[in-house]
């Protein structure tokens, strides 16, 4: 009856049962029950060139929407699916809720049965806070901060020996380790009494009102009087004690030197463990957290054994030899008892750099600095000190300084011949810090940052001024009292310096005490189990404080689909673009691994995906196509991938096949002899690589994942060869560079996006939009109105309607949720102003340009050479004009067809 009734209720309510993770355990995912759909049912899709196509996806299954490249893979799976699933749920909240959020536009779609709350994970890194690492993005770094603030040992930064407070009963049970009979009496420093401070300032009071300064003597005088108020009549100094019954015996005191407080005097017996502990517990109270046990003297057994006997020094078990007049130091203060330095007790904020309380007080936690840049200070390391490696020293006011440098040099025996990049360390060392005599780079500019009141010295160093690693964290971002406390003999900044695979290993074997095990088990689970994520999904090679902003885009979407396995969430709808983008096929079943456990745990995952594998691996296959553009958007094939083996209509199926192939040429092109060779490159995991590279030909890098392809091209090569032609600074990561002067320019294709504004798309990045907009201009309309080719531009004021600033779409913050496009409520769209629309060219108006494909486009504006020379170029007619760049793959091809237009530029 309880079973019918929920059914019921579940067939009435206005969502679909799948939103909701689990009713019961015992029945499993409420798709499990009679009469609740099975199936996400979409009917008559239309977003973008979807040709109203119906379609059905299996619930907790793995889903490819594969096709040709255009055909509405995209459309259907993020625009469509993703867009509704994440209506729907802002639809579901609360008015209250709602009333903070923007009303979402319904995609071009009849209906949509049985949606789940949908999360999109793209080919995408939108992260450009330039704290975020990988460890916080995903949430690893938060359990490691608090694992060191329950189980981290706090060493001293001077004399090494662990900090900690010091408990009673560890104490007492230290001193009842004593031989037996030894006498020794308990103490607290007397400048320490709780109210030696309150008194002086009562003093100090009381004497201000007739401008004097109260006497040392008064001082003490008040504060051995309230010591004998509250029961002390003893003081203790160099091993005599002076009595308060006896004022003329405190005569002898020497109040400017170490003096106690005499509390108690005590004989080691067994049955003495309650009298320590209240005398102790009152050294505490009384003398601010301190207490001192001295020795007085031996049983005679140990007197006769002399140095032999030993005890405990402090509780962290170090053992040295006591002796008559041996004094034990214990503080219930968090500081070094050999060194006095205070520390701050570890806890969560300690280990943040987003917190002031735990971050660098230097750099603020960013690990760098705006210092002066060695890299500008000497930009070109294979110059000698004799030609002017030191670029800041060749300008005519500093010839003296050369001058005195170069006897410094003869002096110290640094050879002036030889380049800079092959000196020694420690000759670099004595350039850059000089010593008695010679200023050094260092001090140089040092003295110039105390003349920088001068206008023409603030120009002359801001042309060394740069990034640089900050002098005191040495990149760690974190304070120094952070940095002293270690876990397994590693603090947190060396163990996010790790790779994910050397911290799984790490903390997979690391060893603890019984008690620690009993703290951290459950946070060491954590950790372990995201390490593992990462690993799974081919992130192995990551170190934890690599910035996620520096992430590629499939880089930064594998992190979200491991940190979503590590939350563990169900019922929902994850769709993925083209997650094997980027791996090699040796990591490519890991990441299928995935997104089956992802599956398992009771989620739907749809993935735009061409891998083979990835379909051989699939539930069910979507297959759009059958062409590209206006020819694609039709439901071609959908079923398991068997069934799509036998499809005679599908192209992925003939390709599946070997039917169609591409076509590998029979010969190669041969090398002209001409090599650009990169001599010892080292940056991340290369390790002093040498690489030759032929001339005019096409040449791939290729290797698994991780194993440094992107940082040899990124890292090393590119960035050498802009520093070759003076466009950048020289990095020092790598040995030396030849034929780097054969070349004329060197350009860069990655995914980052072509435009520098959300307004760029093809028609504007091959520059083909500035005739057409000469073309409307021109017209008899535009000159009646009096428009020029600006008021035709969506980037500039004029024409362009100025709610969206040519945008068409405003974004809205949703708070809680992703960022939210929705359509310009005052142009609809179309991004111009109402009488901009009105001039038409053949009967379309400058919107209605930007709605033609490049095909149509050839057609329409055939008689027109300077509109067609920009876009007579391959791959181009699948493309809206008005595309905005929504992939990577379109946006390296758009720029790739820019240079065969414009070569040179």
């Amino acid at each position: 009856m309880r079973n019918k009734t929920l059914e019921t209720r579940f067939t009435k309510a206005s969502f679909h049962p799948s939103e909701i993770v689990r009713l019961d355990q015992r029945r499993g995912p409420l798709t499990n029950y009679p009469g609740v759909n099975e199936n996400l049912i979409v009917r008559g899709a239309r977003v973008h060139n979807l040709k109203n196509i119906n379609c059905e996806i299996p619930h907790n299954s793995l889903t490819v929407i594969t096709g040709v490249s255009g055909s509405g893979k995209s459309s259907l799976a993020f625009d469509t699916l993703y867009a509704e699933g994440q209506r729907r749920y802002i639809e579901s909240l609360s008015a209250y809720a709602r009333q903070f959020l923007e009303r979402i536009e319904k995609p071009e779609v009849d209906e949509i049965i049985g949606i789940a709350p949908a999360i999109a994970i793209r080919q995408k890194n939108t992260v450009r806070n330039p704290r975020s690492t990988v460890g916080t993005v995903t949430e690893i770094y938060d359990y490691i901060r608090l694992l060191f603030s329950r189980i981290g040992r706090t060493y001293c930064w001077q004399c090494g020996n662990e900090v900690k407070k010091d408990v009673l009963d560890e104490i007492v049970q230290q001193l009842l380790e004593l031989p037996e009979e030894t006498r020794v009496y308990v103490l607290f420093p007397f400048t320490e009494y709780r109210k030696f401070h309150e008194l002086r300032e009562v003093a100090l009071k009381e004497k201000g009102r007739r401008k004097k300064q109260p006497r040392q003597q008064e001082v003490i005088s008040a504060v051995l009087s309230d010591l004998r108020k509250h029961g002390f009549s003893r003081l203790y100094q160099n091993g005599q004690i002076y009595e308060f019954s006896a004022p003329e015996s405190l005569l002898d005191l020497n109040f400017d030197n170490e003096c106690h407080v005499l509390v108690d005097r005590i004989v080691i017996r067994h049955d003495s463990r309650q009298r320590l502990m209240d005398s102790l517990e009152m050294c505490y109270r009384e003398g601010g957290g301190h207490a001192v046990v001295e020795v007085v003297s031996l049983p005679p057994a140990a007197e006769e054994e002399g140095s032999g006997s030993t005890a405990a020094n402090d509780l962290g078990g170090k053992v040295l030899p006591f002796h008559a007049g041996y004094r034990f130091n214990f503080s219930e203060k968090f500081l070094c008892r050999n060194c006095k330095i205070a520390y701050e007790e570890p806890e969560p904020r300690l280990f943040s750099f987003n917190n002031p309380f735990g971050a660098c007080p230097r750099c603020q936690g960013f690990g760098n600095t705006i210092d002066f840049d060695m890299n500008l200070v000497i930009p070109d390391k294979e110059k000698t000190l004799q030609e002017g490696a030191i670029e800041p020293w060749t300008k005519p006011r500093y010839r003296g300084l050369v001058a005195e440098f170069k006897r410094f040099a003869r002096q110290k025996g640094i050879p002036l011949d030889v380049p800079y990049r092959s000196l020694s360390d420690d000759q670099k060392k004595l350039i850059y810090d000089g010593d008695e005599d010679f200023i050094g780079i260092k001090p140089f500019f040092e003295y110039l940052e105390t003349k920088k009141y001068k206008l023409y010295i603030r120009v002359f160093l801001s042309r060394y001024r740069g990034y640089t690693l900050c002098q005191e964290c040495h990149g760690g971002r974190l304070r120094r009292e952070a940095r002293v406390i270690l876990v397994g003999g590693h603090n947190i900044t060396q163990i996010t310096s790790m790779t994910v695979e050397e911290a799984y290993r790490f903390f997979r074997q690391l060893s603890l005490s019984s008690y620690e095990a009993a703290v951290a088990q459950r946070i060491l689970d954590e950790i372990r189990s995201r390490l593992r994520f990462l690993y799974n999904v081919g992130l192995e090679y990551l170190t934890l404080d690599r910035l996620a902003s520096t992430l590629s885009g499939g880089e930064a979407q594998r992190i979200q689909l491991a940190t979503s396995l590590g939350s563990s969430l169900v019922g929902a709808l994850y769709v993925l673009d083209e997650p094997s983008i980027g791996l090699h096929p040796r990591d490519s079943s890991r990441l299928i691994q995935i997104l089956k456990n992802l599956r398992d745990l009771g989620n739907t995952v749809l993935v735009v995906e061409h891998d083979g594998e990835m379909m051989r691996a699939a539930d069910q296959i979507i297959d759009l196509g059958p062409g590209a553009g206006e020819q694609g958007g039709h439901v071609i094939y959908s079923g398991s991938y068997a069934g799509l083996l036998s499809s005679d209509h599908s192209l992925t199926a003939k390709y599946l096949n070997d039917v169609l192939s591409i076509h590998i040429p029979k010969t190669r092109a041969s090398a002209n002899g001409q090599w650009l060779r990169v001599f010892g490159a080292r940056e991340h995991n290369l390790k002093g690589t040498d690489i030759a590279i032929p001339l005019g030909l096409m040449t791939c890098i290729t290797g698994v994942s991780g194993s440094g392809k992107s940082t040899l091209v990124h890292e090393v090569i590119f960035p050498a060869l802009k520093a070759k032609q003076g466009e950048c600074p020289e990095r020092e990561n790598y040995g030396r560079m030849e034929g780097n002067q054969r070349l004329s320019d060197v350009l860069l294709v990655d995914q980052s996006p072509i435009g520098r504004t959300p307004r760029s798309n093809p028609v504007t990045y091959v520059k083909a939009f500035d005739a057409i907009r000469e073309l409307f201009a021109s017209t008899r309309e535009a000159k009646n109105l009096g428009f020029n080719a600006g008021h035709f531009s969506f980037n500039i004021p004029g024409g362009r309607c100025e709610t969206c600033q040519g945008d068409g779409t405003v974004t809205v913050e949703m708070q809680f949720l992703a960022d939210v496009e929705l359509v310009c409520e005052e142009c609809k769209g179309t991004r111009f102003k109402p009488a901009v629309l009105e001039v038409r060219y053949r009967g379309k108006n400058i919107y209605d340009i930007l709605q033609l494909t490049v095909r149509e486009a050839l057609t329409f504006f055939s008689a027109t050479p300077r509109i067609i020379n920009k876009l007579r170029t391959w791959g181009w007619d699948i493309f809206d004009w008005d595309n905005r760049q929504r992939h990577s793959q379109e946006g390296k091809h758009n720029e790739l067809s820019w240079h065969l237009i414009c070569p040179g530029k």
